[in-house]
Order: structure tokens, then sequence, then C-alpha cells
């Protein structure tokens, strides 16, 4: 006898209550993330006239990039319920690393770059140790590496010193751009690759009984997305340079895709794996992910690993865009700002709810305060105080909505 039943929603009327019910339950995902970014984009856009241009769209994406890749592998930590306070210094000594190689000793960037990723991963592994099987809570180890990593990079680049990258592979990651051709083809392709991978889904969730999305709804979701990245791309190649005879400055930011295949790698690691679903069980509640026979202490050192791994390659983009590396890199507000950049998107402190979406939807809001603000003249005490408040209420609307959720 065969029963093939499809839970898809009747309209989008259904479908609507649905998400308000999950709404109430608790699960509110990035939705005050992308509603802020909306009304920040708004605001601050009425107010100056420089903010909406293609030339600060692209400043945006570019000023971003290191912090959204250092909340990348926060994430992973969050996740568990952890924290990684090292995670920006970590980003600086592997970014010393890969300049030292590169300049000093003439290494090849392409060689240069896995070291300095594993050097990061190893520093990874190191903190998970500690944390996992030693049992140290992860604030006092990442703390006390927080120090520590400071103090060699301090070593690494001399108190004061700094090293200048030369090398134009890495100086063009966060200062060249595709060429609008190019640009149009990332974008088709990787629309074409978001639509397919959408009906594959859909289309396998029916296959095997299970509830799908309303295609309605999808279809509505996915036009908006590409619409919106689809002006994104148009914007970014309009001429952005002040003197196009001399210099045209038009296409995608090379540090673009690299942030996109980061985000293509960590949702699939986190939707897709085994590995992924540990992740979440583990911080949703370790020992009953420990009864279920999941290796909790390899599961957690894992994540500490990833977030070092990422905070490398955030590295390598603070030296483009830098054009150096310097006792200061990846300090000052860098790892503030990166864990900001989590929360505010939608990732929970409390372990067991996040995305990787998260870390770019939250670090753009951030980099809008602070690009945005900038703009209006603020100073930069200001910019600190209003950042923390909304990190405040992110962080707020998170608990409520867990307290919610465990009483519905």
């Amino acid at each position: 006898m065969s029963t093939e039943v499809v839970h898809e929603s009747p309209s989008i009327k259904s479908a609507s209550a649905d998400y308000l019910s999950r709404v109430k339950a608790g699960d509110i995902g990035a939705l005050p993330a992308i509603l802020g970014l909306v009304v920040l984009c708004l605001v601050f856009g009425s107010l100056s006239d420089v903010f909406l241009t293609p030339g600060n769209f692209a400043n945006l994406l570019t000023q971003a990039a290191a912090v959204i890749v250092i909340a990348m592998g926060l994430v992973f930590v969050l996740l568990l319920g952890e924290i990684d306070l090292s995670a920006g210094y970590a980003s600086g000594v592997c970014g010393a690393v890969l300049v030292i190689l590169v300049t000093n000793h003439s290494v090849a960037w392409y060689l240069a770059l896995p070291v300095s990723i594993a050097v990061g991963m190893l520093l990874g592994y190191v903190l998970g140790t500690l944390v996992a099987r030693v049992g140290i809570p992860s604030f006092v180890v990442t703390l006390a590496a927080f120090l520590a990593f400071q103090g060699l990079l301090l070593l690494l680049a001399g108190e004061g010193g700094t090293i200048r990258v030369e090398d134009k592979t890495i100086l063009a990651v966060e200062n060249s751009n595709l060429t609008p051709t190019l640009s149009w083809t990332f974008y088709l392709v990787g629309a074409a690759a978001y639509v397919l991978i959408g009906l594959n889904r859909i289309n396998s969730r029916r296959k095997a009984g299970l509830k799908t999305e309303l295609i309605k709804l999808w279809v509505i979701k996915t036009v908006s997305l590409l619409l919106i990245t689809g002006g994104a791309v148009f914007a970014l190649n309009l001429e952005r340079s002040n003197n196009p005879q001399l210099v045209s400055l038009k296409g995608i930011p090379y540090v673009v895709p690299v942030i996109l295949f980061l985000l293509v790698i960590g949702t699939f690691v986190l939707g897709r794996t085994a590995f992924g679903r540990h992740i979440y069980a583990v911080g949703g509640n370790a020992e009953a992910a420990r009864r279920a026979g999941i290796n909790v202490k390899r599961v957690r050192i894992a994540a500490f690993v990833i977030c070092s791994g990422l905070s490398a390659i955030a590295g390598m983009i603070f030296a483009s865009r830098q054009n150096s590396v310097s006792p200061t890199t990846g300090g000052s507000s860098t790892l503030l700002y990166a864990v900001g950049a989590a929360v505010i998107g939608g990732t929970s402190l409390f372990g067991g709810k996040g995305k990787m979406r998260d870390a770019i939807l939250g670090g753009l809001v951030v980099a809008v305060i602070d690009n945005g603000m900038g703009l209006l003249g603020y100073a930069a005490g200001i910019k600190f105080i209003v950042t923390g408040l909304v990190l405040l209420v992110s962080a707020g609307v998170d608990a409520v909505s867990r307290r919610g959720g465990s009483t519905s």
C-alpha cells in the first residue's frame, strides 16, 4: 500500500501563520538582523549623500570582510555555547606568518597561505584541547590566549614595527575587482546554482514524503534574493573612480567570492554533514549528545580548530586591506565586532542555534553602523556605544525568544 504524503501548505496565508507560530515559539532566525540592516541603510541613506553610492557600497563590503570571516569561525564555537576571545589576534598572528613567509623568505603565496592556515588550526587545536580535555572554561582559555597571541604578534612584527605586503595576489584580494563581464558571469552561475539546489531540495523532500516549503513562497523568496543581489552587482559594475581616465574601478571586489565560497562550504558542513548535526546536538544538550554516542570532546576541539583556521584566512584579508601586518592587526575592536556580528546576525550565545549566513548579515550591520556614523561625522566613542547597544538588544532578543520557546 502506497501512501505518499506531501505536507505542503495550501496557501501563502497558512505558510505565514506557520512562520508566525515559529516566531512566537522563539525561532526568529535572522529576521531582526535583516530588518535592522534595512532600517539602518534607509536612515543613513537619507542623512548622507555618500552612503548609497557605488563607491561606498564597495567600501562597505571590503571593510566588513575580515570581521565577517572571523565571525564565520566564531559561529562554530558559539553553536557549542562556548566563546573564543583570541580569534582576533589569532588572525593577526597567522597574517604575520603569511607575510613573513612571502616577504622575508620569498615563499609563493599559494604555499604560504596553507602554512598560515595550518598554524591557525594548530592554535585552535591547543585551545580546544584545553577546553574539551583539560576542562578549563573557554572564557579563561581564550582570554589567556588573547594576551599570549598579542605577545606573539609583537615578537613576529616587532614592537612598533610593520611588515609590508609586496605580493600582488595578496594585495588584490581587498584592492582589486573582477571585470564587469566576470562579475555578471559569477552572478549568473551563482544564481543558477542556487535555484537548482533549491529545486532539488524541494523535490528530494517530496519524494521522501517530508514536509516541503510552499513552492509559491520559495519562488517569492528566491526571486527577491536574486533581484537584490543582481541590483548589488549592477551597482558594483558602475564606475566608482573619481578619475576614470586614470584608474577605472568597476566590478565585484575579489574578496566577495572568497566570502561566498566560505559561506557555501560552511553552510554545507553545518547543514548537510554528520559533523554539523553533531555541532547542533552538542550545543543543544551536551549530555544527551554524549549518551547518543557523539564524541563531545572531539566536536569541541574541531570547532576551535575551524574557528582559528578561518581566523587565519581573515589574517590574509587584513594584510591585503592594510597593505601590511603590524602589532595591532586583529586587535582593537576586531574581536568584539566579530562576536557582535555573529550574535547580531542571529547566532545564539547559549548554543544550538545559528547559521553561517548570520556572520554575513551581522557583519554588514556592524559595518553599516561604523561606516554610516563615520560619514555623518560621529566620534568613535559614539559608534562603539551604538554598536554595543545593538549587540545588547540582539542578545536580549535571543534570551527572550529562547525563554519563550522553552515555555511554549
